[in-house]
């Protein structure tokens, strides 16, 4: 085949005459490394390209309709009634036709079409997209991964000879590409620090399985596949083709949106669906771990990116552009690599002082994990977020796991190397005592953000208060005013004080 050129089915199926049914003109076509996908306005046609790429095999026409009754089935608990059928493509004379009752030679997967600028890329691309859908997003996925597949089975693609098999099959596919977009140095060092990873994080990569985290995941959870119908926020497109990229740990798909929103330059969307996520799964044990699938993800990428350079239906220019997308993203799978200097943040103040929205922001900047008290006691009690909790919650012994565990997380993560803010009231020198000590030992650097505010506007928000996972009301104002201990002479080294009822941007 010509470079450029198109299949003649696909050729048929870009002219309006093709369909049973009206199309909007001209028909739209786009073209990835496995697929033809054809937008007609009110429905989407995909089709799947006769290849075998090792990783995935489509290169009969049996595999190809297995392959897309595999794709409608797997897509009705991430994105129910987007998909329709699998629709048999038959012969008509020399021509083709979509089903009918001649010889079948293709199928191709039929859903709604939805508006393109509904796509969280496109939103992206155009300004749209903003930080409260990419939380939106992350309570979505939250609810998508407890609700996902689990079962013995399923766990074992947990197993670390599993997950490296996987990593390793994208050295080898990109190994020809070195030279090209990909250079020796990052290749080697990428493959070093995976290869370490292996090595001595074999029993963080098991806690996995016996927590059950490994599930029937989406598998290719980028910003490609996920859109805003409505009020509805649709994940789709999962992986279908091998259980290897679908039975995974649950960092794999959220590595995946952090890796794209970070590889377009939106530290900030990337953060606040990580934070999410996080505070309502409660799994920043993950965290330990997302940093291998984040330079997985962004390898596949370049992988992905590097594939379209041999495809022969792809233009000059096109390929240009993959080259160059390519050498981006292997690029962004070392940085991921490099090692970085943890730090460990703990917000301080009464309810209503601002903590939450100075810590939110704080974090927004820096990328940095933000675990919220109110989360962590309500995962400890084992009772959903949104539900107020009740004065067995409240008690001295509770409160002593709650801020327990805040700090071992906040550690723990720490060492990792990520930058944690503990946001917590930390109004008594012991709490505060506890973490400065632990600091100190762990050689983590520590800052304490003391948000102050009025009293009379700290009585104010909290009457105000609404729709958040925090239980703390006004009456409650008196007690800690009392209770709060100010810091002491050697405390105030760390400590930096925001008057959250002035503007905060200009603080920070």
């Amino acid at each position: 085949m010509a470079e450029g050129s198109l299949p003649g089915l696909i050729e048929e199926m870009l002219q309006p005459g093709f369909y049973p049914h009206p199309v909007r003109v001209p028909v739209e076509l786009i073209q990835t490394h496995i697929s033809f996908v054809l937008l007609t306005g009110d429905y989407v046609y995909k089709v799947k390209k006769p290849v075998n790429l090792g990783f995935l095999d489509y290169s009969t026409l049996g595999k190809r309709q297995y392959f897309c009754e595999r794709e409608l089935q797997m897509n009705q608990l991430g994105a129910p009634g987007l998909y329709l059928e699998v629709v048999p493509v038959t012969r008509a004379g020399e021509g083709f036709k979509l089903g009918g009752e001649g010889e079948r030679v293709e199928y191709a997967v039929k859903m709604l079409q939805f508006p393109q600028d509904a796509l969280f890329v496109n939103m992206l691309e155009g300004g749209g997209l903003t930080e409260k859908h990419l939380e939106e997003l992350g309570r979505v996925v939250a609810k998508f991964h407890t609700e996902a597949p689990v079962s013995e089975w399923i766990l074992t693609f947990g197993e670390v000879s599993q997950i490296r098999k996987t990593v390793e099959q994208n050295y080898e596919l990109s190994k020809k590409y070195i030279g090209g977009p990909q250079t020796r140095e990052q290749f080697e060092e990428t493959k070093q620090y995976t290869d370490k990873f292996f090595a001595q994080r074999q029993e963080q990569l098991l806690s996995r399985i016996q927590s059950q985290i490994i599930r029937g995941c989406h598998g290719d959870l980028h910003l490609r596949n996920i859109a805003l119908c409505g009020d509805e926020i649709l994940l789709f497109d999962c992986i279908e083709f091998k259980d290897e990229f679908r039975f995974v740990d649950v960092m794999y798909d959220v590595g995946f949106t952090v890796m794209d929103l970070q590889g377009r330059g939106r530290v900030d969307l990337a953060n606040a669906f990580l934070n999410t996520y996080l505070e309502h799964t409660g799994d920043w044990e993950g965290l330990q771990v997302l940093p291998l699938y984040l330079t997985r993800q962004a390898y596949v990428r370049g992988k992905v990116s590097s594939l379209l350079l041999d495809d022969a239906g792809v233009s000059a220019e096109e390929k240009a552009k993959a080259h160059q997308t390519a050498a981006h993203y292997y690029r962004l799978a070392w940085q991921y690599t490099q090692p970085r200097t943890g730090k460990l943040i703990l917000m301080s103040g009464l309810s209503g002082s601002g903590k939450s929205t100075v810590a939110r922001k704080l974090a927004r900047r820096l990328g940095a994990i933000h675990i919220r008290s109110d989360a962590v006691r309500k995962h400890l009690a084992g009772i959903p977020l949104n539900q107020r909790g009740g004065e067995e919650i409240y008690t001295a012994e509770m409160t002593q796991r709650t801020y327990h565990r805040l700090l071992q997380l906040g550690v723990m993560l720490a060492e990792e190397g990520w930058q944690v803010i503990l946001d917590a009231k930390y109004d008594r020198q012991v709490l505060r005592r506890d973490a400065i000590a632990l600091a100190e030992d762990r050689q983590l650097p520590l800052q304490i953000i003391h948000c102050t505010a009025p009293v009379e506007v700290l009585r104010d928000r909290l009457h105000r208060r609404t729709g958040d996972i925090a239980d703390a009301t006004a009456d409650l104002l008196a007690a800690q005013l009392a209770g709060a201990e100010p810091f002491t002479e050697a405390e105030q080294v760390y400590v930096r004080t925001v008057d959250t009822g002035k503007e905060i941007e200009a603080q920070l």
